[in-house]
């Protein structure tokens, strides 16, 4: 049984989230994705690939995010955030772009992981909560993803702030889809399988 504090807290997270995601949307503007997505395509039109890494939770992020650019138009390989420093990142060739998350963009993991990626040539797009972050001042360009409140009493487990990672890097990828002209039959020669995989009758 669900006592009333925990009931309490349910919906305090609730609303928190959705007054956060409120204010945090608010943000997001066609003119704050110019620059990553110019680096996306520059890259892409050179030969070269996107890949995407976070430490923690926002690993979790990534790996969401690889598949859904991938299934969008845009190659996306998932890099991981600690293995990078241990030889993974020789799936980077210089001019590779590298979507690197990190809500406090100070976490000293993803720091190690960045300059190896930098000396490996790479350009880097910075998703953080803090714009004022070291992973923001190494970024070639940056998205924006910041709250102040996660949702829970202690104010700490990635909760409010994963939903804003997620909600701008979706934003992203639907500016680059939309720039692309995906079309119906290109989407599902990709997903030959589920429901997803079959045109809708207004696409034949």
């Amino acid at each position: 049984m669900i006592n009333k504090e925990s009931q309490d807290s349910l919906k305090n997270f609730i609303n928190l989230a959705k007054e956060e995601l409120d204010k945090f949307s608010a943000t997001i503007t066609s003119e704050s994705y110019e620059k990553a997505v110019e680096i996306i395509l520059n890259a892409e039109k050179n030969g070269n690939r996107i890949h995407i890494t976070g430490i923690g939770k926002p690993s979790h992020v990534a790996q969401y995010m690889a598949s859904l650019l991938s299934s969008t138009g845009t190659p996306t390989y998932f890099l991981h955030g600690t293995e990078a420093v241990h030889g993974s990142c020789g799936q980077l060739v210089p001019g590779d772009v590298v979507i690197c998350i990190s809500n406090s963009g100070e976490t000293a993991e993803l720091k190690a992981t960045v300059m190896a990626i930098k000396n490996n040539g790479c350009k880097i797009i910075a998703v953080t909560g803090n714009k004022d972050s070291w992973l923001a001042k190494q970024g070639d360009a940056c998205l924006f993803a910041g709250v102040e409140q996660e949702g829970d009493v202690l104010n700490r487990a990635p909760r409010a702030s994963i939903l804003a990672e997620i909600l701008v890097l979706q934003g992203l990828s639907v500016v680059l889809q939309t720039t692309r002209g995906l079309t119906p039959q290109e989407y599902v020669k990709w997903h030959p399988g589920g429901t997803l995989g079959q045109l809708r009758d207004n696409e034949k």
